[in-house]
């Protein structure tokens, strides 16, 4: 978390530590609006993305990210670096540290490996999604986005609604948004809710239109195709049908509801285009908002023992 070396999850972080962020991303965002590509906020410090999962959104945005703050910026793949030849990630850890990295943003698909990585290289680690743990970034984002349009996320209702059990982002939201003072329900199947998820604090319900009656936001997720192991639900089709986010049940949200996906989208399965295309859907401002949060964080945590001015 913010304030020490890493950026690990969002459980445990408080409403200071995340209004800190979310204000940084405010002044980043200006910048971006602003149309200006090239800020010196961290020019001589060096940015790696370590990524063993591949990714589109979260890895370039860090990258972007990093080069828009003139940071050197360099990316590893895990299928095309030594890690395809047997090297643990403590040696890669050692390898990137030793050639003087200041951040490392780190995926992968076991969950705890960015702790690891942590404990063993004095860089700071951000953790980019590992297994099905948490997703951090992701969720300052949306949180971001949310307060754009509202103001403030408290007495909020956030529905998230798809595939609970797979989803770091749907974790990560927990912890961060009920910290902010919002009310989370989470809906779903039972095959893809975790066991004591009702532990977190999050409301749960097995009908979406429960879920959804009066919500401020409603975010689907992806359907994880490539984590299920089988016979989780019986087809894509009777999922869509009892679960997809469709216009007929976006009707029982408040008239303005915010609609948001943290992408890729599978249309037609977890929601329909006529729904991520309406104009509350804030889909494609979640990428751009991305940006900025990953400024935010890249400039506070490579200044974690300096003062933090950004004016």
């Amino acid at each position: 978390m913010i304030g020490q070396k890493d950026l690990l999850g969002l459980r445990g972080m408080d409403r200071e530590q995340l209004t800190r962020i979310l204000d940084a991303a405010d002044s980043m965002r200006r910048i971006l609006d602003q149309n200006q590509k090239k800020m010196p906020h961290l020019q001589g410090k060096t940015i790696v993305t370590l990524f063993y999962e591949n990714s589109t959104r979260t890895r370039l945005s860090f990258e972007l990210a990093a080069k828009y703050m003139s940071a050197n910026a360099a990316n590893i793949s895990a299928s095309s670096s030594s890690v395809a030849k047997g090297e643990t990630l403590i040696d890669t850890g050692r390898t990137i540290q030793m050639m003087g990295t200041d951040v490392v943003v780190m995926r992968h698909p076991m969950a705890g490996a960015p702790h690891l990585l942590g404990k063993h290289v004095d860089a700071a680690v951000i953790n980019a999604g590992d297994g099905m743990h948490e997703h951090p970034t992701q969720a300052l984002l949306d949180m971001y986005t949310v307060r754009r349009k509202r103001g403030s996320l408290m007495g909020l209702k956030v529905a998230i609604i798809g595939d609970i059990t797979h989803s770091r982002v749907a974790r990560s939201n927990i912890w961060g948004m009920q910290a902010m003072g919002a009310e989370v329900w989470l809906c779903g199947p039972a095959t893809l809710m975790p066991v004591e998820i009702e532990k977190t604090g999050a409301r749960v319900c097995t009908r979406v239109e429960e879920a959804i009656e009066g919500a401020d936001v409603v975010m689907g997720l992806r359907l994880q195709k490539e984590r299920q192991q089988g016979g989780l639900i019986p087809t894509l089709r009777e999922y869509a049908s009892v679960y997809g986010i469709n216009n007929e049940r976006m009707r029982l949200a408040k008239q303005d509801a915010v609609i948001m996906h943290p992408g890729p989208i599978n249309r037609g399965v977890e929601m329909m285009s006529d729904v991520a295309d309406r104009a509350e859907s804030v889909i494609d401002e979640q990428v751009k908002n991305g940006v900025a949060v990953r400024m935010a964080l890249l400039y506070l945590m490579t200044r974690r023992r300096e003062p933090h001015d950004l004016h």
